[in-house]
């Protein structure tokens, strides 16, 4: 699947702006046939969420089904061309609909999924989506229902809406939905994996391509400045297509530093008729962990950054250019250098500016508190499932250094991961690294799975989540220091490999002040981040630290949430609480 994209033989129409909306509380919009098209309630802005921009007609909590639909017109023009229609995400569960024909259910949240439809060119369409935020239970981004609640014999109905996972399940078309037009015969398919020998400054890129006819392939590397330093030719057969290296001697290396892109060029021919091309941004680095450090192009890394969400105001999920400027503004401000797309992929634009920008990911997969009671052998092909959609997606971008394919399983610390894990992970790591041998493998581990917690022994490196001095110890930083610093000198000897922070953090309602040491008071969170900081900093095996979280952002309604999650250092609105000067004083020196 590739991204749309407007060249001289490719060109789309993005369906962004207005879209008919209606609620479908009874679950019956399908049997009074809306999937033919239906009669408004009200009109949503995609990409975007229905949850913020409606809730004043009482959907802020709706989880279940809405419906969305768009009428549009093929150009004429198109005529002869392979039309698809290309969706960045539609989440949680969505089906979807042309003039009433089902094109497909798609259960893979916030990843791009297309449908090659029979539109007919100068012709009139109609588009339904029927999105659902209801996932089932064995679904590696677990859903949860209100009854799951009493049968876990937890004291109450306590979470509103039902969800196992503490971000909002967002009703949207986040990403954006476009009617793409392409060459019948051109490429359909480009995995790039890009590589650096430090030592010899050479730089290689391993390409493999799929197209819809056989043709002679040509691919070339430009420069930012425009010299062409490779270029390849061959002959591309469908079904079999081409794999090839390209090889650049006295390559510039991409680094936080120094974020050198480049441009890989691919095109197809029939003698010489140009049948389609496509281009993509590539960066040559290589990322390796050597003992107890992660290496990049040779060089040891210091992680300094954050867990972050999509998640802002009106917005809710919806990308946005400006709102990714600002926060990689703010990134740059405080001296980041790193963020864990936590708990699930990013819009491609968040990596496209990740490049740009020289800011290192960590890509994470759709999948939190995985509960072992509940996984199942589809559950695990859902999950592998996910992973390689998403190293397929993303596997290109050069700020991507490592995967993360799951976030605090075992949760619940039920005996059933100690017993279940084992194999699971067996099978989810070995095809992840089939997949991408070049990066390293990782999966955040939850606090209340400790030191013996099974998806160790799969890392590369570990990745923990630890709120000592939040959760337990509350108020008591010394004590939560060092439990901190005694964690990981164990986990240090144990598995003599890095370790990285992945989450740490405490709320704090902005404006909220104290003398001393107080739950939910800036002073307090800028302290429990610094004292964290002076830890990590202290124990030679520990590869960095990403604050939980960036900004506040919204949850399910729950008496410990004080209308969001108040552990970002910005508000919700991007404003600094106190905790974001003492980052920068830290990572800046400043």
């Amino acid at each position: 699947m590739l991204r749309p994209q407007q060249n001289d033989c490719r060109e789309f129409i993005a369906l962004d702006g207005l879209w008919a909306h209606r609620a479908d509380l009874a679950d019956e919009g399908e049997a009074l046939g809306w999937h033919r098209g239906f009669e408004p309630e009200a009109w949503v802005a995609m990409p975007g969420s229905v949850n913020e921009q409606l809730a004043e007609r009482g959907l802020r909590d709706h989880i279940g089904a809405t419906w969305l639909m768009w009428r549009g017109q093929v150009p004429r023009r198109w005529a002869g061309r392979r039309l698809r229609l290309h969706f960045g995400s539609a989440d949680l569960l969505a089906d979807v609909w042309l003039d009433g024909r089902h094109l497909g259910r798609e259960a893979a949240p916030f990843l791009p999924f297309e449908h090659v439809a029979p539109f007919q060119p100068g012709a009139s369409f109609t588009l339904v989506v029927r999105l659902d935020g209801r996932l089932p239970e064995q679904h590696p981004l677990p859903g949860i229902r209100a009854e799951d609640y009493i049968a876990e014999r937890r004291p109450r109905d306590e979470i509103f809406p039902a969800v196992r996972y503490d971000f909002f399940p967002y009703l949207g078309l986040h990403r954006g939905v476009c009617l793409c037009a392409e060459p019948p015969g051109g490429l359909r398919q480009v995995q790039v994996r890009s590589d650096y020998e430090p030592t010899q400054r050479s730089g290689r890129l391993d390409v493999q391509v799929q197209a819809g006819a056989a043709a002679t392939l040509r691919a070339r590397v430009w420069s930012a400045q425009g010299v062409m330093l490779a270029q390849f030719e061959g002959a591309v057969e469908v079904g079999a297509g081409l794999s090839f290296t390209l090889e650049v001697t006295e390559a510039r290396a991409w680094s936080p530093e120094s974020p050198v892109l480049h441009t890989l060029e691919l095109s197809i021919h029939d003698g010489q008729t140009l049948l389609d091309e496509y281009r993509l941004q590539v960066g040559f680095r290589r990322v390796q962990v050597q003992g107890t450090q992660l290496l990049l192009n040779g060089l040891p890394l210091l992680l300094r950054g954050f867990g972050m969400h999509e998640d802002f105001p009106v917005l809710g999920k919806g990308s946005c250019a400006a709102l990714r400027v600002k926060d990689f503004e703010l990134l740059r401000w405080m001296g980041a250098n790193s963020l864990r797309t936590s708990h699930y992929p990013y819009a491609e634009e968040t990596l496209d500016e990740a490049d740009r920008r020289g800011v290192l990911v960590i890509s994470e997969i759709a999948s939190v508190n995985l509960d072992f009671r509940r996984t199942t052998a589809a559950t695990l092909a859902d999950h592998q499932g996910l992973v390689r959609r998403q190293i397929a997606r993303d596997g290109h971008h050069a700020c991507v250094i490592a995967w993360s394919l799951t976030n605090e399983p075992g949760y619940l610390a039920e005996a059933e991961y100690q017993e279940r894990a084992g194999p699971y992970f067996d099978a989810l790591f070995a095809q992840a690294r089939d997949l991408d041998p070049s990066r390293p493998m990782t999966a955040a581990n939850v606090g209340r799975n400790g030191l013996d917690d099974p998806v160790f022994g799969h890392c590369d490196f570990l990745s923990l989540n630890r709120y000592h001095g939040w959760y337990d110890m509350p108020g008591q930083l010394g004590r939560a220091a060092a439990a901190l610093a005694t964690e990981l000198r164990v986990l240090a000897e144990r598995f003599g490999k890095p370790m990285l922070l992945t989450e740490f953090g405490a709320d704090a309602i902005p404006g909220m002040h104290a003398s001393g040491d107080q739950l939910f008071t800036e002073e307090y969170q800028a302290d429990f981040i610094a004292a964290y900081w002076r830890v990590l900093s202290a124990e030679p095996a520990c590869i960095g630290g990403q604050v939980w979280n960036f900004a506040d952002f919204r949850t399910a309604q729950h008496h410990r949430r004080v209308q969001f999650n108040h552990k970002g250092v910005f508000t919700r609105t991007r404003d600094p609480k106190m905790a974001a000067w003492r980052l920068r004083a830290l990572w800046r020196g400043d």
